[in-house]
């Protein structure tokens, strides 16, 4: 009698486990795409997962839909290079991987899971979007959902894989996150799908020029990562993981990364051209600063001007956020200050030391940018680093002028260490537009306007552009060698690693958003 019972348990777990079946499965396959369970088992630490809900079937009328165990998400929780993680995967052998009222139920359960035993939720994407068959219970499960995504903003790592279609309101539960990894040429994300934008607005659009990952990771800035395959997906969920702590209360593991914290680096200034209009590239000092060269970018093909991403200095995670002079020369505008503020307040939430690179010549001008709100977003950066409590550290390296001098983490707005190297020029304006306005007359009654104006912008860089006018008044706390760069900043690290710092009772700031 036993046995019976054993066998049927054992048949339910082989059909579970056989999605929507063989020819679903191949058929999957020969898309190129591997099985929700395939993934779960690439993600995860061998033998680690613990699946939850497994024999979850939706409750609709059997004429609507055909029943299977799992009810399209497959959810559960393992562990990451032995840490603990709550995950949940849409099965699009199940009826595409559309979302009904219990495929909501079981995401939901996770989620809380999650947020109640302090893990990282990692949700892979690949579903056909709410189940028409089973209407307002389809949609009632994605806002269970996002409100689940809010609670859990800012308390837990949230990451998303799109390793397939994503559509309508399914889009915004990804939104939500905090980091998007999009599979080139598979994952795709949208509101309203070529079709529907066909009808209504008679444009002809793929699928992959509407919601690709590349579309995404340059236009929308929807996508922080692509990847080339699912393979490459996972590693980078992986990496990105090693960066974070499990939740907001604990702090980032200190990996012993063998680069020595006293380490003198000789190459910054032979990065640095003569010229301080001269293009090169932040990339390459970020990379002689951090640990091993190591350096993991967030957001790398939007908004270039500016640069984030994690490193480890010393053995512990920092946030870097670098002006890119070889993008719009490091000028801040919309984009970069969106992509920047989100950054900053998601180490702020995870208890990630910020540190600060500058050379910028200020907010980005136009018409454009000022109709389309450079006011509006730019105040989003201002508002980042003023919130921010962790360690916050800049260095000055080349330009800092005007308001963009302010946003970039100036010691106005709370940073804690504020340097410069020799090579720093902070002022309201630049040089040339100083002295445009300053010696109008002159340089119009002048018989040889060039020659003048070169030489009393010389005169200005010499006595104005420079970081120590700025040291003499406190503003910055010290000019430094360009190659005691690093050892000074591991230093203030080490020194602010238990700052503490709070404001007034707030429920929440009111960002610009």
């Amino acid at each position: 009698m036993h046995d019976d019972k054993i066998k049927r348990l054992y048949s339910m777990k082989t059909s579970a486990e056989s999605g929507g079946g063989p020819d679903r499965i191949d058929a999957q396959h020969a898309k190129g795409k591997l099985t929700a369970r395939e993934r779960i088992d690439l993600l995860l630490d061998s033998g680690s997962f613990i699946e939850i809900d497994k024999y979850v079937m939706h409750r609709a009328d059997e004429s609507e839909s055909k029943k299977y165990y799992g009810d399209g998400v497959i959810t559960g929780f393992g562990s990451i290079n032995g840490r603990k993680v709550f995950v949940y995967a849409y099965d699009f052998t199940i009826l595409g991987g559309s979302l009904g009222e219990m495929a909501g139920r079981k995401i939901a359960k996770i989620m809380d899971h999650a947020l109640k035993v302090g893990a990282p939720l990692i949700g892979i994407l690949d579903s056909g979007g709410a189940r028409i068959q089973e209407g307002v219970m389809s949609l009632d499960g994605y806002g269970d959902i996002f409100y689940r995504n809010t609670l859990a903003s800012g308390v837990i790592p949230q990451i998303t894989a799109s390793i397939g279609p994503c559509a309508g309101g399914a889009v915004y539960s990804p939104a939500m996150t905090d980091f998007v990894i999009m599979v080139e040429n598979v994952g795709q994300m949208f509101v309203t799908g070529p079709e529907v934008v066909k009808e209504v607005l008679s444009q002809d659009v793929s699928f992959e020029e509407l919601g690709g990952a590349r579309t995404h990771a340059t236009k929308s800035g929807v996508a922080h990562f692509v990847a080339s395959d699912e393979y490459d997906c996972m590693d980078k969920i992986k990496k990105l993981l090693s960066f974070l702590p499990q939740n907001n209360t604990e702090t980032t593991a200190v990996v012993n990364t063998n680069d020595d914290p006293n380490r003198i680096e000789k190459g910054f200034l032979d990065l640095l051209p003569e010229n301080p209009y001269e293009q090169y590239d932040m990339k390459q000092i970020i990379k002689l600063l951090v640990d091993n060269s190591d350096f993991f970018e967030i957001h790398e093909h939007f908004a270039e001007n500016i640069i984030v991403g994690f490193a480890r200095m010393n053995g512990r995670t920092i946030g870097i956020v670098a002006n890119q002079p070889m993008y719009l020369a490091g000028a801040l505008d919309i984009n970069s200050s969106n992509k920047a503020a989100r950054f900053i307040r998601f180490c702020d939430s995870f208890n990630i030391s910020i540190v600060t690179l500058v050379d910028t010549p200020g907010y980005l001008p136009g018409a454009d940018q000022e109709h389309n709100g450079i006011i509006r977003h730019g105040s989003k950066l201002l508002y980042a680093y003023c919130e921010a409590t962790v360690p916050k550290i800049t260095c000055i390296i080349g330009k800092a002028y005007g308001g963009a001098y302010i946003a970039m983490s100036s010691k106005n707005l709370r940073a804690d260490m504020n340097y410069a190297w020799p090579t720093a020029e902070i002022a309201v304006l630049g040089p040339e537009a100083a002295i445009t306005i300053l010696h109008r007359k002159d340089l119009k009654n002048s018989p040889n306007a060039i020659a003048t104006k070169k030489k009393l912008a010389k005169e200005f860089r010499d006595k104005f552009a420079n970081p120590y006018i700025a040291a003499e008044k406190g503003i910055i706390d010290l000019v430094i060698d360009p190659m005691d760069t690093r050892p000074t900043i591991i230093r203030a690290l080490e020194i602010l690693v238990n700052k503490r710092q709070s404001g007034p009772w707030k429920k929440h700031g009111n960002i610009n958003l």
